[in-house]
């Protein structure tokens, strides 16, 4: 056999041992919910009570981002019941978090649109949704400068498109109709 033969044996060999060993893990993506969050997802049935669930999400890496002075202790430790600890990671996996969470959200709503395009709870969520991911743009987008690397930049990407999406989607909803309140004794006619 040829020399580059036998090289390119040699190579292939280590190549396979190297994938055998407990030294070569594979990839693990990083979950966008924390196992709890996954857990309140999934028991959200109503797309209201789902889009609030993502919401919250978001806030939450929305709090470690901008650091937890905002926070009161109390809260913390309320929230940690239900919701479990704060998610951990760098602003960059964060931010990318975030992204994920909204584009899961655009899913489920797109979701609710093709099987039941006349239901209610569609424009609430879409607006709910829309205020939240207005406000973290807001909060977020002066970060975006201070990116360090092209992940971060990637994340901050994603998350302004998904925002974008949101918004613009909202944009396109009628105007929402108030229903006026009923006072304390105040009966309605009947026709």
């Amino acid at each position: 056999m040829s020399r580059g033969i036998l090289l390119f044996l040699a190579q292939l060999s280590f190549l396979l041992w190297c994938c055998s060993t407990d030294t070569a893990k594979p990839f693990q993506a990083r979950d966008h919910l924390t196992p709890k969050e996954i857990d309140l997802v999934k028991d959200a049935q109503e797309l209201d009570k789902r889009i609030d669930v993502f919401i919250k999400a978001a806030d939450r890496r929305l709090l470690v981002i901008k650091g937890l002075n905002s926070a009161s202790a109390k809260d913390l430790k309320k929230d940690a019941e239900l919701w479990g600890d704060l998610p951990s990671g760098t602003r960059s996996e964060l931010v990318g978090d975030i992204a994920k969470i909204l584009d899961e959200a655009i899913t489920n709503i797109d979701d609710v649109s093709l099987r039941d395009e006349k239901n209610p709870a569609l424009a609430r969520a879409l607006r709910k949704l829309a205020a939240a991911a207005s406000r973290i743009i807001e909060q977020l987008k002066p970060l975006q400068s201070n990116a360090v690397d092209a992940a971060e930049v990637s994340n901050f990407d994603q998350l302004l498109d998904n925002a974008e999406t949101i918004v613009q989607a909202a944009g396109k909803l009628s105007p929402e109709v108030v229903q006026p309140r009923k006072g304390k004794g105040e009966k309605t006619k009947a026709n």
